[in-house]
């Protein structure tokens, strides 16, 4: 039954897409177009009363600012404009001089309105801000331009105020759809223009996160909640010209845009319904007899297959496909009979494996003892010298930290010794010759990498402290490579060499960081070690015997055993 839905589910679903598809793009690119324009119509607004300022601004009784004549010269042009409610000439301080109202000379001061500041600052063609008139009484939208003499001096102020009542009725023609909503706002975040319920929100701010939203999106065309709550398409545009600091934002309802296309939804949806409903009622009536029947056999084996019982079989002769599935059941119950013995054996191999990974938890449990012990003598001996030592007690343990964390990686079957000196060393590296690295590549098993590890810290803090490190001129060089003894066995040699550093002078007690290294080479590797405290600078020459499969390096790295190190004592 699914199947035989599934084309007309696929192709509804796909047809809801299409068109839900289309008719997005359809109402986002309409949307768009609308908001461009009414920023078009606005910015031609801006540009009519510009030029209606500047032949203004060419009458003689204007640029000699006399009141009597410039005031009924103003009238006669304020019936010929009815979208502007005042046209205004002010001194530069702010003083009025005369308007189309007939006010007395200097009976107010704009000084502080925002379109006079910048005329006076800019000098030019100016779009001001939402203002309360404070003569009309009226919600107006100010544009001026500077008045300039024959000399071409700038001497007043010629402004014009339109009525944004007016602006709303002319820019609502531009709205196509009745569901458009329209929002303008001025370059303050003030709504001049809106359509509907305008006459609640001209002259308030837009919210601060609507309008960080707005910022950040700039103009384009996005979904979000409208001011009244419901889901909108909303197009954000900025006009042209003086007007271009203003946000022209033209909205239209997602709902109203999606009726017709949610109506087709909703009838594609109850035929669906209706095809599912004959559909599952013919599935249930074949059903019945095409599959139950033969499927109660199949269960009934099956439940005596569970109870354990392999010897029970189905005995269906059918031809059909249950036919055919309860053959091959029953060849599936007496293979699994046969299959019963080969699982015992499988048990038993499966308690061998178990008992293998008991031995390797106990060599897991062997090392962390003795990762334990040496921390506990580390912090023993540390614990004798105050601060100082806790220092040194913090560096040792976070070394032996560092090769866990290389033997943790390979699940601790060992580590490259490169990386184990490289770990060590590379701290402290001042330039690319003050520490010198070289050796073949050789994988250390987990033991001789934390005993190594702890040795390398010593020598690489004693020499940053008081030896070769502790000089500008100082370095290091730290070579490794693979001998064969008489006897076939492999060994590693690593050679620890410090040169233009302090004098050294062989020290007159040993300390804890010499027993360490003799515990961790002598004791953990059946190694040996030498210091020579010669005065040009410390060496340490270390030979530590390497068992079959735990190391890999080139034939050319092998060299021989004779003379090759000098021993802290004699070989048994």
């Amino acid at each position: 039954m699914l199947l035989a839905l599934a084309p007309a589910l696929a192709i509804q679903g796909y047809n809801e897409y299409a068109l839900r598809a289309s008719r997005n793009a359809a109402v986002r690119d309409d949307t768009l177009a609308t908001a461009r324009a009414v920023a078009d119509d606005l910015a031609q607004v801006a540009e009519t009363t510009r030029q209606a300022l500047d032949f203004v601004s060419r009458n003689p009784t204007v640029r000699a600012m006399d009141a009597v004549g410039c005031t009924e010269y103003l009238r006669d042009v304020a019936r010929d404009n009815p979208q502007l409610a005042i046209f205004s000439l002010t001194r530069l301080d702010g003083a009025v001089i005369c308007n189309s109202l007939g006010s007395a000379p200097g009976s107010y001061s704009v000084a502080g309105r925002v379109y006079h500041r910048r005329v006076v600052a800019e000098d030019t063609f100016v779009m001001g801000s939402y203002i309360r008139g404070t003569v009309t009484g009226r919600d107006v939208l100010h544009f001026a331009r500077p008045l300039r003499d024959a000399a071409g001096r700038t001497t007043g102020v010629l402004a014009a105020a339109l009525d944004l009542g007016w602006l709303d009725h002319h820019l609502r023609r531009d709205l196509r759809r009745p569901s458009t909503s329209l929002t303008i706002a001025d370059a303050d975040a003030t709504i001049i223009v809106r359509y509907p319920d305008g006459d609640g929100l001209v002259g308030t701010a837009v919210p601060d996160e609507r309008m960080r939203i707005l910022r950040a999106r700039g103009e384009g065309v996005r979904i979000a909640a409208g001011y009244d709550g419901r889901e909108r398409v909303l197009a954000n545009v900025h006009p042209s010209g003086p007007a271009s600091g203003s946000w022209v934002t033209v909205g239209r309802d997602r709902d109203v845009a999606f009726t017709d296309v949610d109506a087709a939804t909703r009838r594609g949806l109850v035929l669906i319904a209706l095809g599912t409903a004959l559909a599952l009622l013919a599935a249930v009536l074949a059903g019945r007899f095409f599959i139950r029947r033969p499927f109660d056999r199949l269960l009934r084996a099956a439940t005596a297959w569970q109870t354990g019982d392999l010897s029970a079989r189905i005995g269906m002769t059918r031809g059909d496909e249950f036919g055919r599935l309860g053959g091959k059941l029953d060849a599936m119950a007496g293979t699994l009979q046969r299959r019963e013995g080969e699982l015992r054996d499988e048990i038993a191999r499966g308690r061998e494996m178990q008992d293998r990974q008991v031995m390797l938890l106990h060599e897991l449990n062997h090392r962390v003892k003795n990762t334990l012990a040496t921390v506990q003598a580390l912090a023993r001996q540390s614990s004798r010298g105050g601060e100082a030592q806790g220092e040194r007690l913090e560096g040792r343990i976070l070394a032996l930290s560092k090769t866990h964390d290389l033997l943790t990686r390979d699940d601790w079957s060992g580590a490259p010794l490169r990386e184990v000196v490289e770990g060590e060393v590379g701290p402290y590296r001042g330039g690319p010759t003050r520490i010198i690295t070289d050796g073949p590549d050789v994988d250390l098993p987990a033991r001789h990498v934390l005993a190594l590890g702890m040795t390398l810290h010593e020598l690489i803090t004693n020499a940053a402290k008081h030896g070769a490190l502790s000089d500008a001129a100082g370095e290091v060089r730290v070579t490794w490579r693979i001998v064969v003894g008489e006897s076939g066995q492999r060994r590693l040699l690593v050679d620890w060499v410090e040169s233009g550093g302090p004098v050294v002078a062989k020290p007159t007690r040993k300390g804890f960081g010499s027993r360490l290294i003799a515990a961790s080479i002598e004791r953990e590797l059946d190694g040996y070690y030498t210091l020579d405290f010669d005065s040009g600078g410390l060496r340490c020459i270390i030979e530590v015997p390497l068992h079959g499969g735990y190391a890999m390096m080139s034939p050319l790295d092998v060299g021989t055993g004779a003379g090759a190190v000098r021993r802290s004592r004699p070989e048994s």
